[in-house]
């Protein structure tokens, strides 16, 4: 099956390519950013003798006579735009921007004005775990954020059992490609180096994502309190949820067990988990422990895989009827 990479340029971009080129189901047929012309090995030198195709200057036309699926990897509202043309055209989409991730109001609240309020209601949350079934059938699927999908995975099979009027803090840090590759005073090699911070606490555009989907898949209004930070590493993501339960005398392990047992990309760990484990997979490894009714949940992922692109390339497989885990990395960069 064909499909297209729009928005090839950046971190992840890069890695659904390097993906693709070995995807047994899945052919790049067309590689896209906003200006073209130049080749692929140029854009991104690591894949020198690796693939050799021109990038062209996208063109919903263009997609839709030459792939069956494309890959937005674009900014929030730029994505919104080709999504649109390109649904019109009949070519199945997955957006990794935030533009279909909302519902319509906490959306234009957080981000914009909303482009396409036709298809914004038609699109599936892409996470699989917890919707397979509507992604089999979609059309559009709003691939999650970084920060979401650590911190759902750890929180989401404890939601029932929580005191919904204490609060839960989301203490979550990403390596700096979380960041991007533009270049801004946060992520000089000076600032970043040997240094670590918070930034926007309480403020982040990811929270309202975080809250929105535990109250559409568990339906319980909880107070999520999430601040990010920034670590001196290149990629990995580690999240620690704090909640309160309403029984101290739970099996706190046994229920994310069992929550998880039948998914092939979450890994229940017996000691905190580690990023160096997740580096460069699509697992997401999770640690409970509990001291009385004090829960705590630790989670990592690889932000760039996990939290983008193979999360992307999974729901495509979805999508497209073929196993999950089809040409998804599984294999940690470890040392």
């Amino acid at each position: 099956m064909n499909v297209a990479i729009i928005g090839a340029s950046g971190y992840t971009g890069l890695e659904l390519i390097k993906i693709l080129i070995t995807h047994p189901k899945f052919n790049i047929s067309y590689i896209a950013n906003s200006t073209g012309e130049i080749n692929v090995q140029e854009l991104h030198p690591s894949l020198k003798d690796v693939i050799n195709m021109d990038v062209s200057k996208v063109d919903a036309a263009q997609v839709a006579a030459c792939a069956d699926l494309a890959f937005l990897a674009l900014p929030h509202k730029t994505s919104m735009a080709f999504a649109k043309e390109l649904l019109a055209l009949n070519v199945k989409v997955v957006d990794l921007s935030a533009d279909y991730r909302l519902e319509l109001e906490a959306y234009e609240e957080h981000y914009c004005e909303h482009e396409d309020k036709e298809n914004l209601p038609h699109a599936v949350y892409g996470l699989p775990e917890y919707y397979k079934n509507e992604i089999a059938n979609a059309k559009l699927v709003a691939n999650p954020g970084c920060y979401p999908t650590a911190s759902l995975l750890a929180l989401l099979p404890f939601a029932q059992y929580l005191k919904e009027e204490n609060p839960v803090f989301v203490d979550a840090k990403s390596g700096i490609s979380g960041a991007g590759k533009k270049l801004t005073e946060l992520n000089t090699f000076c600032h970043i180096n040997e240094n670590t911070h918070a930034y926007n606490p309480f403020k982040h555009r990811h929270m309202p994502e975080i809250k929105e989907k535990v109250r559409l898949l568990k339906d319980k209004d909880l107070s999520i309190n999430f601040v990010p930070h920034l670590i001196p590493v290149t990629r990995g993501m580690l999240v620690s949820v704090f909640a309160t339960l309403k029984d101290e005398n739970l099996d706190v392990k046994a229920i994310l067990e069992d929550f998880y047992k039948d998914c092939e990309f979450v890994r229940v760990r017996n000691t905190p988990v580690d990023i160096k484990s997740t580096a460069g997979t699509n697992y997401c490894d999770l640690f409970v422990e509990k001291n009385g009714n004090a829960l705590f949940i630790n989670s990592s992922i690889d932000n760039l895989l996990r939290g983008a692109s193979s999360q992307a390339v999974a729901n495509a497989n979805i999508m497209c009827g073929f196993e999950e885990g089809v040409g998804i990395p599984k294999i940690a960069y470890v040392p």
